[in-house]
């Protein structure tokens, strides 16, 4: 037994770890979503994996229907976890969990929703904007690129307050408005 304030590993590695297509879409996804290694994206599909298990769970509690108000309960607590989390639609059920892809997951982080929204010129970009500290949500500033972005926290993401990047005229901020995105 280790010691119990310590950090353990939150993902799990590939079962075959020279599987030439995997290793092509891997590094296909690192590169679309700025990613810094591919532990990062084991661990969006260690999460997507652990859904994917409580999903196949509820189903199989509602094929012996043994206690219909647990049932219900457990579904709508993980449809609405989803939903907050922007991975599901509102009127989304079992099926639409287990049909989660990894983009959906990488789709939710904050270093993504930052490029999307047009405050970064790249992914790489966005993910230099966060660690060094230029970017908030409702005015907390937030250091971590891979924090998942909740659904209501979506439309405050903006620039830290007493960041540089808060004035119009910062040369930075006109390359980025120049490049097509506002």
């Amino acid at each position: 037994m280790g010691y119990p304030g310590q950090n353990h590993k939150t993902y799990e590695t590939p079962k075959r770890r020279f599987e030439k297509s995997r290793i092509e879409d891997e590094t296909r996804l690192v590169i679309d979503y700025g990613l810094r290694n591919k532990r990062e994206l084991w661990k969006a599909q260690s999460t997507l994996r652990k859904y994917r298990r409580l999903a196949r769970e509820l189903l199989a509690l509602k094929s012996s229907s043994t206690n219909e108000a647990l049932i219900v309960r457990k579904e709508d607590e993980l449809l609405g976890h989803l939903f907050r989390y922007g991975l599901l639609g509102e009127h989304a059920g079992i099926s639409e969990v287990l049909a989660l892809k990894t983009e959906n997951e990488l789709e939710r982080r904050l270093q993504t929703l930052v490029y999307r929204r047009g405050l970064a010129r790249s992914p790489k970009q966005a993910r230099q904007f966060i660690t060094h500290g230029h970017i908030a949500i409702s005015g907390r500033k937030l250091t971590i690129p891979g924090y998942r972005v909740k659904r209501g926290e979506e439309d405050m993401i903006e620039y830290y307050g007493p960041s540089p990047f808060t004035n119009e005229v910062h040369p930075e901020r006109e390359r980025i408005i120049k490049g097509g995105r506002s």
